[in-house]
């Protein structure tokens, strides 16, 4: 099975704070693969690595490589900009833009001209139905996005993703803010459309990374100490430190 991104001997600098060191590994299409570890062990970077959104912040630089389908994402040809439609993000925060619910979700396909005006209706309808979101919100597209519940904007921001037909969509502790129910619906939404698109999450929630997860990498200090099936790593974990973060006892 070929993978949806390979990651070979990636490095990271926060100018020279070495944040990742040598991280290799695949993460397999149409499954959820959970990033664990503790705070500032690096899962968060590698994930924002992956679409390059790591280039936002000033004086870092990275070594090794990431591919999407085979193609690096650090190619000099590649456009940013078009990469971070392939791979959306969904942030720990919901953070829906100050305007209304259809065009949030209508935003990404309008400027990135992926369909004409007048086929915009269809696109933010079938987005916002692959976020679970439809049957909530479609007598009400014309209200501000804020006004929403969090949970609601949480779903919004998938469908902002969606809309955009992503082949991977990076998730960054994306139920945090959310209550136990709110949490529940974002997780069983992710079971679902992983038909769809490869999933990448980063998790502090153990249970919540065993309960979705068909894989799961463990972080510690930069390194990637595990990673293999996320039932084995939690019940039958290879390395010490892994069943010691996993069995509660650090971090």
């Amino acid at each position: 099975m070929t993978a949806a991104l390979e990651i070979r001997e990636f490095d990271f600098w926060y100018g020279r704070k070495q944040a990742l060191r040598g991280i290799s590994l695949d993460v397999a299409p149409h499954c959820i693969t959970a990033f664990i570890g503790p705070s500032g062990c690096g899962k968060s970077t590698l994930l924002r690595a992956v679409n390059r959104m790591n280039e936002l912040l000033p004086d870092t630089r990275h070594g090794g490589d990431i591919r999407l389908l085979g193609d690096s994402v650090y190619a000099p040809t590649v456009d940013v900009v078009g990469l971070r439609r392939r791979i959306g993000m969904v942030f720990q925060k919901p953070n829906p833009f100050p305007k209304s619910i259809f065009d949030n979700v209508a935003y990404g396909p309008r400027t990135n001209a992926l369909c004409h005006e007048r086929e915009l209706p269809d696109r933010v309808e079938q987005a916002l139905k692959r976020a679970a979101l439809w049957d909530e919100v479609a007598d009400r597209l014309d209200d501000i996005a804020t006004s929403l519940s969090g949970g609601q904007q949480q779903r919004l921001c998938v469908a902002r993703a969606l809309a955009n037909d992503p082949e991977v969509l990076l998730l960054d502790e994306p139920a945090s803010a959310l209550d136990p129910i709110a949490t529940q619906r974002i997780e069983e939404l992710l079971v679902d459309l992983k038909r769809e698109v490869t999933i990448v999450i980063v998790t502090h929630n153990l249970q919540q990374a065993a309960r979705i997860g068909d894989d799961a990498a463990f972080f510690y200090l930069g390194e990637l100490v595990e990673f293999g099936k996320a039932e084995d790593l939690f019940t039958r974990p290879r390395e010490k430190r892994t069943e010691a973060y996993v069995t509660g006892r650090f971090g």
